[in-house]
């Protein structure tokens, strides 16, 4: 009788669980606790969910991202830097540090991973220094950065997110930055680092840090691994409170998740990394990324009316590989394409000439591809002649007139 009800019990558990588990990946509407918050397929800027992602908050050490890739694209990475004073001593008590001294040697390399990996403060001002002579010149350079990329509701006053009432950003401009940051592979491996080592150095031992960012960490106690995730910043000070940007590839299908001003969970579970892991979950069971059309793939054919009988019949063909996000709802769904020729095309055409092109409009977003052609197309030695004829009698109308003119002063 005890092992029946014992069986009963944990069929009623086992169920419960797996009821979880299901309930979790089949989410429609995710809940999370961040403030704010958004999940952007970045080759399309699709957004497959948004919180508040325009309302400006403090990022925290999340401004790394910035900072790191002014460093990359302002500096050769085995370039040699003296640790200065400033970049010490203006890191306020209760910041991370990796304990630089001053005259301490590093490359750019070394102080890039200290700043990306561990979120090293004095690392960042350290960078800054080199790059611009000062933190205030430097926060010049990133908010140009911004002001390049389009941003308008982003503001940096240093390089490591300490806080100042003036530093601030938003959800999405943080996703923006860190979509062009992505493009550098040198950053791209830089942001999926899980430790570094940094040789000795004239003031240190070998040294060896383990990153901030607990998504990539396998053997975690904690649990937030999350095996799609290929780079990441976290943050945190008290008023920005838990912040984290990531970014997920699944199947080539990439994500940029942001969170800012997140908190904790039951069981003291970080909101940054638990609302992270529900963000791409949800991107992952309710969109897909589908291939629309191949690369090379005839999407129309034209005929040139005044090209040779054997070139006239010209095959349009797609430049590159058109893919777009659908959601699982619609991925039988048959798309209709926008075919755009150009206007009066006419021989001769040189193959892998552009003359068109395909646009498929998708849930608002648009998906295109230039049109080539497939061979060349010459013209036809009997439009030739027309031509030349119409010239000849348009010069001999040309003289007949002038010479009327002058018989009729005559």
């Amino acid at each position: 009788m005890r092992f029946k009800k014992f069986v009963i019990l944990l069929i009623i558990f086992l169920s419960f669980i797996l009821n979880i588990s299901v309930s979790y990946s089949a989410i429609q509407n995710p809940k999370i606790i961040a403030e704010a918050a958004i999940l952007i397929n970045p080759s399309t800027d699709k957004i497959l969910y948004s919180k508040n992602e325009t309302q400006i908050l403090y990022p925290a050490s999340t401004t790394k991202i910035l900072c790191a890739i002014l460093a990359i694209e302002n500096c050769n990475l085995d370039d040699i830097v003296t640790i200065p004073y400033e970049a010490i001593s203006i890191v306020p008590s209760g910041y991370t540090i990796a304990d630089l001294q001053v005259g301490e040697k590093l490359t750019v390399k070394q102080l890039l991973e200290l700043a990306m990996v561990p979120s090293a403060n004095d690392a960042a001002n350290a960078l800054a220094f080199h790059i611009s002579g000062s933190l205030e010149a430097f926060s010049d350079l990133m908010n140009k950065k911004v002001n390049d990329l389009g941003l308008t509701n982003t503001h940096f006053t240093n390089p490591s997110g300490i806080h100042n009432d003036n530093h601030y950003s938003t959800a999405y401009d943080l996703a923006m930055i860190m979509k062009y940051c992505m493009k550098n592979s040198t950053f791209k491996n830089l942001a999926g680092m899980k430790y570094c080592t940094i040789p000795a150095t004239n003031k240190y031992e070998e040294r060896v840090f383990t990153t901030t960012n607990e998504l990539l960490l396998k053997n975690n106690s904690s649990n937030y691994f999350y095996e799609f995730t290929i780079a990441g910043k976290t943050g945190y000070t008290t008023k920005a409170k838990n912040c984290l940007i990531s970014v997920s590839n699944k199947d080539n299908f990439e994500l940029i998740c942001v969170v800012l001003s997140s908190g904790m969970y039951p069981n003291n579970l970080s909101g940054r990394f638990v609302d992270s892991k529900i963000l791409f979950e949800y991107g992952y069971n309710n969109y897909t990324l589908i291939k629309l059309r191949d690369k090379n793939a005839i999407a129309t054919q034209v005929e040139i009316k005044n090209a040779t009988k054997e070139t006239k019949d010209l095959n349009l063909l797609i430049s590159n590989d058109i893919t777009a996000i659908i959601s699982h709802n619609y991925q039988n769904s048959e798309f209709e394409a926008d075919i755009q020729i150009d206007e009066n095309l006419l021989a001769p055409i040189s193959q892998g000439q552009v003359v068109g092109k395909i646009t498929y409009d998708i849930d608002g977003i648009k998906y295109t591809s230039d049109l080539i052609s497939e061979h060349s197309v010459e013209i036809s030695n009997f439009y030739v002649l027309i031509v030349q004829a119409f010239i000849v009698i348009l010069i001999l109308f040309i003289l007949y007139k002038l010479l009327f003119s002058t018989e009729k002063k005559k």
